[in-house]
């Protein structure tokens, strides 16, 4: 099941941007289209750089305070995500990991899948998660 969504993925994706990245620059030009890719792609790093940051600064406060940063990792691993989706190019991915970026829309993201892999592993409570 997870090979073939992967799989699905790894195919569609690319079209998907393909498509998008003729369409934006049949419409405003190459340079334009070109010029954008790299401009999101640098104010991501940017982001990504900040927003580690600060989740690395809270991880360490919990450690400090004698409690499992859980949340932190979780975010780390988000962000981490969505810098490799801002370092692909195309207007699909950057879109994913710029919202990825956005920390209410990483909570929800967090929540989600800190509840199915509590499943999966049998887990019936996730304390401060």
């Amino acid at each position: 099941m997870v090979f073939a969504l992967l799989a699905l993925l790894f195919l569609v994706v690319p079209f998907l941007e393909l498509f998008v990245l003729i369409q934006v620059g049949d419409a405003v030009g190459a340079i334009p289209t070109i010029a954008v890719l790299v401009l999101v792609s640098v104010a991501g790093a940017w982001l990504v750089k900040r927003e580690g940051v600060g989740v690395l600064r809270r991880g360490q406060s919990a450690m400090r305070m004698g409690s499992v940063p859980g949340a932190e990792i979780v975010d780390g691993l988000l962000i981490l995500f969505a810098g490799a989706l801002l370092l692909t190019p195309g207007f699909l991915t950057d879109l994913l990991g710029l919202l990825l970026l956005v920390p209410r829309v990483r909570a929800v993201v967090r929540a989600v899948a800190t509840r199915r892999l509590a499943r999966r592993a049998g887990v019936t409570r996730i304390d401060q998660w």
